[in-house]
């Protein structure tokens, strides 16, 4: 019997008013599905806001499990994948993806060598963390989607998409979690390249120079650790912004 994925890993288009609008300046990205492979909350919702704003529908899976349970059920347009993943490595959906007929791929990572592991992978584009502006972003997109790119977006700021505070401490309560509970080498990799792109997302250098420390060993997670308590008491007023 097929498991059906959380209901939190597809991210719902707004629903339908007449017909679809077209492509555009103002919405360069009308009528494209995008497949989001992405663990971070935070990095998932800067390019929620793209794309909605872009006009494109945006489904996201945050494990490699739940990438695969989409791609049999739909075929995206485009997929935008990390690296760096829970139950593994991206590189190994982007081999598969990289076969004739196959999407194309966005690689994205806040690893220093995401760009030569994206390209050996197969991948046809890769974007490091920070990810850049909307029309940044759009082109990245477009320059993939052949058909489509002579749309150049309306946007030209060079702002960053400003994404929600609360997903960011989401993310690193959920990094906390998983240093608390204990972690073997590759463990450690995957959760050093975590708060890595979490930190440049943020431009947070402290952070970043604690994530890249605890690649060292067991005997160096320690300034991690009190990195992300630091900023989780720092962020604590916000989770009761709303009520």
């Amino acid at each position: 019997m097929p498991h059906a994925p959380p209901p939190w890993s597809d991210l719902p288009a707004p629903p339908p008013a007449g017909p679809a609008p077209g492509p555009s300046p103002q919405l360069p990205l009308a009528g494209l599905t995008i497949l989001l492979v992405e663990d971070s909350r935070f990095a998932s919702d800067a390019l929620r806001l793209v794309t909605l704003r872009a006009g494109a529908r945006l489904r996201r899976a945050g494990t490699l499990d739940q990438a695969r349970y989409h791609l049999r059920t739909y075929r995206p347009d485009l997929v935008i994948v990390d690296l760096g993943l829970p139950d593994g490595r991206g590189e190994d959906l982007i081999a598969d993806l990289a076969r004739p007929g196959g999407p194309p791929v966005l690689a994205i990572s806040g690893d220093d060598d995401g760009l030569c592991r994206a390209r050996g992978a197969g991948a046809a584009a890769f974007r490091a963390k920070p990810l850049g502006s909307f029309a940044e972003i759009c082109g990245a997109i477009l320059a993939l989607l052949p058909h489509r790119g002579w749309l150049v977006p309306a946007a030209t700021d060079a702002a960053e998409i400003a994404a929600d505070p609360l997903a960011l401490r989401d993310d690193l309560a959920e990094a906390a979690r998983r240093l608390a509970a204990g972690t073997g080498t590759a463990g450690r990799a995957y959760l050093a390249g975590f708060v890595t792109g979490l930190a440049r997302s943020s431009h947070d250098a402290a952070l970043e120079a604690a994530a890249d420390a605890a690649r060292g060993g067991p005997q160096s997670i320690g300034p991690l650790a009190r990195a992300l308590a630091d900023r989780l008491h720092a962020a604590a007023p916000l989770a009761g912004a709303g009520d």
